[in-house]
């Protein structure tokens, strides 16, 4: 499936591929309830992510070997930077579906490898390739995550902009379009006491 238009920057990934088995596995024991993503966390670095349900979801993402997966084809400047220099190890991210019916936050994954260069950006077959990226001063970068928890019930969009507390949340500001995207811990803790009563 062809990638969005980087107006957008939603992330794009046809299939979990075969080549997934090689991607690296965090020690951090992987979590299973939301409640507990708010504590035993070093970086206290929140994050979301967007991808298209279609395309590739949260239950792709358990489904995936080691329940682990690359996350490519990001072409925002903006985005690049964060997965580049801010992304730590051990980082939570809430998992968002976009352009979805409804479009929500559907569970949380885990960073367990910080930022390194994006291979799809050098491969001429691939739906990311980018011809002005060079191999020796890499422009475009992808981290890894590994699937925590998915939520028993998604938590619309709609339903985050009734929740007091979130107004200033990056996701629910007018024109938010970018596929990573900063999560500070009050809002962290908002989202995840609400996906708990779910």
């Amino acid at each position: 499936m062809a990638a969005k238009s980087s107006s957008t920057e939603v992330k794009s990934k046809a299939i979990v591929k075969s080549k997934a088995t090689a991607k690296s596995a965090a020690s951090t024991t992987t979590k299973s309830k939301a409640e507990s993503t708010t504590t035993n966390k070093s970086s206290g670095n929140y994050w979301l992510l967007k991808s298209e349900e279609e395309v590739f979801s949260i239950q792709d993402l358990a489904k995936a070997p080691k329940k682990t997966t690359y996350w490519d084809g990001v072409r925002n400047y903006q985005a690049r930077n964060f997965l580049r220099d801010s992304f730590k190890l051990g980082d939570l991210v809430f998992f968002y579906h976009s352009n979805s019916e409804p479009s929500a936050i559907a569970g949380i994954a885990e960073v367990v490898k910080e930022g390194y260069p994006d291979h799809t950006a050098f491969d001429p077959d691939d739906v990311h390739f980018d011809p002005k990226s060079d191999k020796a001063k890499p422009t475009w970068y992808m981290i890894d995550i590994r699937h925590v928890e998915t939520f028993k019930k998604p938590l619309p969009l709609e339903l985050l902009r009734q929740i007091p507390g979130l107004s200033e949340m990056a996701l629910l500001q007018k024109g938010s379009r970018l596929s990573v995207q900063p999560v500070t811990a009050k809002e962290w803790k908002i989202i995840t006491d609400l996906a708990a009563k779910q």
